[in-house]
């Protein structure tokens, strides 16, 4: 980093009490001492179940010597488990609603259940894009994997700093998650490596492939001060046009990982995620802080997700056969898939600047389409209409909260079954010991009375 770079960084504290004059949630609800408590209870909860989750998950590793099938499944079992810690821990310190929003792409697939919850029917393996708001996008995603009843085959990329982190770092690398280094060199074979398993992983006594749900966020960095200027100079020098609501997305690792999933994804799903209240100039991660939002009482009033897919067979891959043979035939491909994606983020800050106006995905002006393609009209060659989303599409209001109370003893039913078969072994160990013990005293006993025979010279029987 160069001291230019450093100069641009704004103090925290700026933001901080910029946004605390007027806090999108309001008041603080907590006090210093119900923080504190909050803070204390939010600790132990996260990091016993996390301890629990991990050594299920140790309990497991055998199972990879044995039978791969019964290890990913077996993990696959734990990966719900920490799904429902974070759903328990949403609804009991951050409840916010959702609304969840779709084109017609996704009609059919958003349902609410009589209870409220949603339910979705999301393609079982896919991958999906989003753009990346805050820390907590990837939670509410993984809500979104609860939904579709696939929360245990999410896989997620993430910086490989976050590898190092004890117990969570070695669970999400146990999860088969993918650490990027950001240097092409090393994270191709890593990726390759991971994605091959992908492609490769079935059920026990099935011939068909798991679940897998593979999130990517091809922004590569939350939206945030350094991150729009990161965005900008990238702009600068790929002679693009910045966004004002996203930043602009990296191609590579995306083009990479859709090439090497073609032959068993039949969709990508993008996902545009929202949070009510940032001020116009602020970002989501200075407002909606771990602090603010777990234990001041203050999450975000509302979280909106706004869905599309696209089938595989639309998303320009590979090299045409009209092009030269040889590396422009790459560098033109490459420039195809590019301009796709470039045209997804386009329309992509055109709904956030939707919502930003009028708090909602939900179209309210008359030639709002006509005006965006006449100020953006598509790169790409895959045919794609863009439309904003009707007044009357249906949105599903929920909240993240778990199909039933009860679910939450999955996670400890591991624990207890192994205590229970500890149990077991130490009251059967205690009873082996008895009987050896009364053996030995029978022989003993014995012993004695054969010396006592001798020394008198008469039997005791």
């Amino acid at each position: 980093m160069d001291s230019g770079e450093l100069r641009q960084r704004r103090p925290a504290t700026t933001t901080s009490s910029k946004v605390d004059e007027g806090h999108p949630a309001g008041p603080i609800k907590h006090g210093g001492s119900k923080q504190g408590i909050l803070m204390v209870l939010f600790g132990l909860y996260f990091f016993t179940c996390s301890l629990l989750i991990f050594s299920t998950q140790l309990l497991g590793l055998p199972l990879y010597l044995w039978n791969k099938a019964y290890y990913y499944r077996w993990m696959a079992w734990t990966k719900e488990h920490f799904a429902l810690v974070l759903i328990f821990m949403t609804e009991l310190w951050s409840p916010t609603i959702m609304r969840v929003y779709g084109d017609k792409s996704v009609e059919g697939q958003l349902k609410q259940t009589s209870d409220g919850r949603l339910e979705t029917t999301f393609s079982p393996r896919m991958v999906m894009i989003a753009n990346h708001q805050i820390y907590t996008d990837w939670i509410y995603l993984w809500w979104m994997a609860y939904a579709n009843k696939v929360h245990g085959y999410i896989y997620i990329m993430l910086k490989r700093s976050l590898q190092f982190i004890p117990v969570i770092g070695q669970g999400m690398t146990l999860y088969g998650f993918v650490f990027m280094d950001r240097k092409w060199a090393n994270d191709e074979k890593r990726m390759r490596r991971r994605l091959e398993q992908l492609n490769a992983q079935v059920a026990p006594g099935k011939t068909t492939l798991n679940p897998m749900w593979f999130l990517m966020f091809p922004e590569g960095t939350n939206l945030s001060f350094n991150g729009r200027n990161g965005s900008a100079k990238w702009a600068s020098k790929s002679g693009e046009q910045d966004l004002k609501h996203c930043l602009l997305p990296r191609s590579k690792g995306l083009l990479f990982t859709l090439r090497q999933l073609d032959k068993s994804v039949d969709h990508v799903y993008d996902c545009t995620m929202a949070y009510e209240g940032v001020p116009p100039g602020e970002y989501g991660q200075d407002v909606f802080t771990l602090r603010s939002t777990y234990f001041e009482g203050r999450p975000p009033k509302s979280v909106s997700l706004h869905w599309r897919r696209f089938p595989m067979s639309s998303i320009p891959l590979h090299p045409l056969p009209t092009d030269d043979i040889g590396p422009d035939a790459e560098a033109k491909a490459e420039k195809r898939f590019y301009n796709w994606l470039m045209d997804r983020w386009r329309e992509k800050d055109a709904l956030m600047d939707r919502y930003m106006t009028h708090g909602s995905f939900n179209a309210n002006d008359d030639g709002d389409v006509e005006r965006f393609l006449a100020d953006h009209p598509p790169q790409s060659e895959d045919g794609y209409q863009f439309d904003f989303p009707a007044q009357d599409m249906k949105v599903v209001e929920t909240a993240v909260k778990p199909a039933a109370p009860y679910e939450f003893v999955q996670i400890l039913l591991p624990a207890l079954a192994v205590s229970f078969v500890v149990q077991r072994l130490v009251y059967g160990w205690r009873l082996v010991v008895a009987w050896l013990t009364l053996i030995q005293m029978l022989r003993d006993l014995e012993q004695t009375a054969e010396a006592l025979r001798l020394a008198v010279g008469v039997g005791v029987y």
